[in-house]
């Protein structure tokens, strides 16, 4: 056994022996448990913001692109909101225990389905240290362990966060090993996790393509992506064009790093030439660069012919591509050969070509006259999230406390043998 696999065995040992305490602790405890996260990041906070400065200044200093430094960087008012984050997960039902399906078979057998803790989870993300206490939040809160292990351009901050949050930890009489991160980001910690079967219950890696890969095709436990979001809106021809420019003016600008920002509008040719025009000079006046194929280049002043590969590209910045499409099912068809199951979305007044679009798209979230920002834990009431699962099953979308619950059957009878 080599020395980082002898260490990370040993941490999520440690973490696993933590997760049965947690699983057992009442509900309560748990919450009060969130609840002191809380006060302590709040106290925290000159600690946790400087270290949080080291990381933006060794990211600068290696070039790191304005997308990856914007997801790095806190401030007191992203600070306080994962404080917040912490308090609304503890409000959250405890998902704990509840009883899925209840039912009594003709030889007197009762069964009942009930939900519990998966066990001890490992994360792997990259840059947004939101991620540290989001997934701690929401592990804690549905009674699992988690080990963390982030990227190395917020290890400072990570520690920093995940220090406070194991002092909230302790101050409700559980482990602070309940939530281990792991102090290096060396490349080979990643498959050195994936390869604890029967310590690490399940992997959920969010990052991009290169991450997601990796842990993909290393893991010997079972895998939960968080996976790229190539996501779309589409301007049916019966779109309300005064809900429709501040939709997409939404999706791509408000937040561009984001996994659920818009990277794609389609639009319908018949509404194409009084639409995108107005779209070009609302994006300009956001200095968004335009991609455009050619039947929206003509349209769209100041805009760039876009290449077929820009269509399956994730930009994460102010970087948004258009298409001219001729109806629903081209817009469809192009959705799901460049896109990423993460989140998309149809703008239309024409409730039958909505639940066309909305029945075809086979996306983790899809919207009808709402912005894709939207797919977020705490936009859905999940408090938080561990991330935002493209995959198909066990998981899929927002993963909070719920998605973080396996079950159990209980049998009870008075003597039954089979025969």
């Amino acid at each position: 056994m080599s020395d980082l696999l002898a260490r990370v065995t040993a941490l999520a040992l440690a973490a696993k022996k933590a997760s049965r305490a947690l699983a057992l602790a009442p509900a309560a405890v748990r919450d009060q448990a969130l609840r002191a996260a809380a006060a302590a990041l709040r106290a925290d906070e000159a600690a946790i913001l400087a270290a949080n400065a080291e990381d933006l200044a060794l990211a600068r200093a290696k070039g790191l692109a304005e997308a990856m430094v914007d997801r790095l960087r806190l401030d007191p008012a992203r600070l306080e909101a994962i404080a917040v984050a912490c308090e609304d997960v503890a409000k959250l039902p405890d998902p704990v225990g509840e009883v899925t399906e209840d039912w009594t078979r003709p030889n007197g057998l009762r069964i009942v389905r009930r939900r519990v803790p998966i066990g001890l989870v490992a994360i792997i993300f990259e840059s947004r240290p939101n991620v540290t206490v989001d997934a701690a939040a929401l592990c804690l809160k549905s009674g699992n362990g988690c080990v963390l292990r982030g990227g190395s351009e917020a290890l400072r901050t990570n520690l920093a966060l995940a220090r406070a949050f194991g002092a909230g930890l302790r101050a409700a009489g559980l482990p602070a090993e309940g939530v281990t991160l792991l102090p290096f980001t060396d490349r080979e910690a990643v498959p050195a996790l994936g390869s604890l079967r029967g310590i690490v219950d399940i992997i959920v890696p969010r990052g991009g393509p290169g991450l997601i890969e990796a842990v993909v095709n290393s893991a010997k436990v079972p895998v939960i992506k968080h996976d790229a979001g190539i996501c779309h809106v589409y301007v049916h021809a019966r779109a309300d064009m005064a809900k429709a420019l501040p939709i997409i003016i939404n999706a791509k600008c408000q937040r561009p790093s984001a996994c659920n920002a818009a990277e794609t509008v389609l639009i319908d040719a018949a509404i194409a030439p009084t639409f995108l025009p107005g779209l070009a000079a609302a994006l300009a006046a956001r200095r968004t660069e335009v991609r455009a194929d050619a039947r929206a280049l003509a349209l769209m002043p100041g805009a760039r012919a876009a290449t077929e590969a820009d269509f399956r590209t994730e930009h994460l910045a102010l970087i948004l591509n258009v298409k001219v499409v001729a109806d629903l099912a081209e817009a469809v068809d192009h959705i799901e050969t460049c896109g990423s199951h993460h989140s998309d979305a149809i703008l239309t007044e024409d409730e039958a070509a909505a639940r066309s679009f909305l029945a075809q798209v086979d996306s983790a979230c899809v919207y009808w006259n709402a912005s894709t920002r939207f797919t977020d834990g705490g936009e859905f009431g999940f408090g938080a999230e561990v991330g935002i699962s493209t995959d198909r099953l066990h998981a899929r979308g927002p993963m909070g406390i719920r998605e973080l619950t396996t079950w159990k059957f209980e049998i009870t009878g008075q003597g039954q043998v089979r025969s």
